[in-house]
């Protein structure tokens, strides 16, 4: 098999390298190769001769000199050179490179259409939780980033050939419903989609601030609730036509936003009702309290126990003292069932683990969610683990993302303090970019020969655009950090943005037809690559590099990897297209480069449909 990218084979070589040195018994030692961060030191390093200097009783120069010469690159790279106490600095040959990104990037039998990424060898069965969004209320901005995060997820590891299930754990089931139902009781309910999730939320304000004044209607809205678990038809009537106009809002966000979720990915807190009681008699089980003087296991145990009425479960370490405390000092338990028999997200979200990983078979969770809900995971997951439900074999990866801030540096808000729908801010993204075409088409209408867009087309761009900018904006920094969220910026046609992405694509688009205009024979995609000026091996280098970007997006769950990736390639590409001619250089030269303009396109263009972002021919 060959190597997808250029890392799995300069690792191959170099292991097999180091196994010699150390003699044929030695366990596999990871070569540590990395990519050089200034092109004057070649194109990747191997540092693994410093942690081998010690083992071996030498200096790390004669341990690098060693792998040197056991080393199989003669037909891939230069002669190797030794840098500083001992890095091994590695430059590809120019012809090599241009036949890896021809032969495997371009598309073999092997690899087809898919930029040198090999499906993995061991495909999991993957669960994607996101979104999660609660009935009867629209969706905010508090909403986006673990939409599109999960999104990007999923179709990431889909991409390399996981299993992904995608979820969407939508809050459906509470005491919420007991004030709607009993609040619908006197008064009339909304009757249109959209509007009526708006008059829902509304209507649910004011439930609330009744159910806290008036104690007979919060008892009214108690009963409504038991009325909606045990099945009452009116109850439950209320109940599904507010989860219907929910989930058809919820379908609408996520057509608009490119995101993959469908109503058949939904399974709501209300799935999991009749598995709830079941889930605390178990822990009941599996963790009584323990008698004195037995010996504490070294993963720590659990304890469930009633505390002020509520059943709980009290995590402990293998020293027996708490995990988890309060601000007050005091254990913090994990609340199961409350005094008054109701269920909590805890109960949902161990239930939920249960079921999916004894029923789904799963071998890997990700669940995406703002980091406030850091504590809460931690303990979840550790009732699990010791419960048994998620044994060492089950992947659990808690994403954590933080705020979108508005420019004054607090959580983003309307003028009136109120939450900022989600529809709209994506209906301002696409206005504003709509302007923006309009200005530009006005502008070079004075152009002599320009052909104005058709007003579909230029709808296509400013969703394309506006949708794009907002994804990217955030998709491109670190997910752990809050980011501040400015029209302006993430519209602008400079640095590290979508419109810079699409409009780099664009004009590779546009390169290619009027490369076909000329003489269609030029623009072939088989055409053999050629890589003599500095600028076209560059650029050819980072079409090579794609696999390696997705892979630590797979790993690690950072989107922002990719968007770097991209980023970069786009620069790269802008450098090739002002030093490089394509369409005034001649014959080979001009079927070369035009072949790179191509890969390059589909590289941006795939990576941007990993992110969810369209690609549009013309800006």
């Amino acid at each position: 098999m060959v190597e997808s990218h250029l890392l799995d084979l300069l690792r191959s070589r170099f292991s097999a390298a180091i196994a010699t040195v150390l003699g044929d018994n030695a366990a596999p030692i990871d070569p540590l190769i990395r990519v050089s961060q200034d092109a004057k030191f070649g194109d990747y390093q191997c540092n693994a001769a410093m942690s081998l200097a010690k083992r071996l009783s030498a200096k790390p120069h004669d341990v690098a000199k060693r792998i040197a010469e056991s080393v199989d690159l003669g037909d891939i790279a230069e002669p190797l050179e030794i840098a500083g106490p001992g890095f091994l600095n590695i430059r590809l040959k120019n012809d090599f490179l241009a036949a890896h990104i021809a032969d495997i990037l371009a598309g073999s039998d092997e690899f087809p259409g898919r930029l040198g990424v090999a499906p993995t060898a061991q495909p999991l069965r993957v669960i994607v939780e996101y979104s999660s969004p609660n009935v009867a209320k629209l969706m905010h901005v508090g909403h986006l980033r673990s939409t599109i995060l999960g999104d990007v997820f999923g179709r990431v590891l889909s991409f390399i050939g996981h299993d992904v299930i995608r979820q969407n754990h939508v809050g459906d089931w509470g005491t919420q419903f007991g004030m709607l139902i009993a609040w619908y009781a006197d008064h009339p309910m909304p009757s249109d989609s959209v509007d009526f999730l708006a008059a829902t939320e509304e209507d649910y304000k004011l439930a609330y601030a009744k159910f806290r004044e008036d104690a007979e209607f919060a008892e009214r809205a108690r009963l409504a609730v038991g009325r909606l678990q045990s099945g009452d038809p009116d109850a439950r009537c209320v109940w599904q036509q507010i989860c219907r106009a929910s989930r058809a809002a919820f379908l609408a966000t996520y057509r608009q936003l490119r995101v993959l979720l469908t109503d058949e990915d939904v399974r709501g807190e209300s799935f999991y009702n009749g598995r709830l009681a079941d889930c605390v008699e178990s822990l009941r089980r599996l963790f009584p309290q323990r008698e004195p003087g037995i010996p504490t296991p070294s993963e720590g145990f659990a304890e469930f126990r009633e505390d002020a009425g509520a059943q709980c479960v009290f995590l402990y370490d293998a020293k027996g003292q708490p995990r988890y405390k309060g601000p007050d000092g005091n254990e913090l338990p994990v609340i199961v069932q409350k005094k008054d028999g109701a269920y909590l997200y805890a109960s949902t979200d161990l239930a939920a683990l249960r079921f999916r990983a004894q029923d789904l078979k799963v071998d890997r969770i990700i669940y995406v969610t703002d980091a406030r809900q850091k504590l809460h995971f931690q303990m979840f997951f550790g009732i699990a683990r010791l419960a048994g439900w998620a044994p060492p074999s089950l992947r659990l990866d808690h994403v954590t993302f933080g705020s979108v801030l508005g420019e004054d540096g607090t959580p983003l808000k309307t003028r009136d303090g109120q939450n900022v729908k989600l529809h709209e801010l994506l209906e301002e993204a696409v206005a504003r970019a709509a302007a923006v075409v309009d200005e530009n088409e006005a502008r070079r209408a004075a152009e002599p020969g320009y052909t104005p867009l058709a007003a579909e087309e230029r709808a296509r761009i400013a969703r394309a655009v506006g949708i794009g900018a907002v994804k990217y904006a955030d998709l491109s920094r670190d997910r752990n950090g809050d980011y501040l969220f400015s029209f302006d910026r993430m519209l602008s046609m400079q640095g590290n943005t979508a419109p810079y992405m699409l409009y780099a694509y664009a004009r590779i688009r546009s390169i290619y037809r009027k490369a076909a205009e000329r003489d269609s024979t030029t623009a072939s995609p088989s055409a053999r690559l050629t890589l003599s000026a500095a600028a076209e091996r560059a650029l050819a280098l980072r079409i090579a590099r794609f696999g390696e970007a997705i892979d630590i997006v797979a790993a690690d769950l950072l989107p922002h990897v990719l968007c770097a990736y991209l980023y970069d390639l786009a620069a790269d590409f802008m450098r090739f297209y002002e030093e490089c001619p394509v369409l005034q250089a001649d014959g080979a030269t001009r079927a070369s480069r035009l072949r790179l303009c191509d890969l390059t396109a589909r590289a941006l263009r795939l990576g941007l449909d990993l992110l969810g972002i369209e690609t549009i021919d013309r800006m």
